[in-house]
């Protein structure tokens, strides 16, 4: 007998996988494009390579707390705060 409120296992495990995929992709996108943004900055500023890396790292942190909120806020398979994502 299987209760008609609850999505089978089958559905729980791709919309995880789903999930992780999709904040995986966006962490390391914002990680990506935080540290090419640091290395533009490391001349004008005088930063070092290692401190645009972690320029680069914060942004991915935060690019992950987000994914988690939104995760948290609104039971999908997204890791976006938009609605309908």
């Amino acid at each position: 007998m299987t209760d008609p409120l609850l999505p089978s296992t089958e559905t729980v495990i791709k919309g995880a996988r789903t999930y992780a995929r999709d904040l995986a992709e966006r962490v390391l996108s914002t990680f990506l494009q935080a540290f090419v943004g640091g290395l533009v900055l490391t001349q004008p500023f005088d930063l070092g390579m290692w401190e645009a890396a972690a320029v680069g790292g914060v942004g991915a942190a935060l690019a992950l707390l987000k994914g988690l909120v939104a995760r948290w806020r609104d039971v999908t398979h997204s890791a976006s705060l938009a609605k309908g994502v």
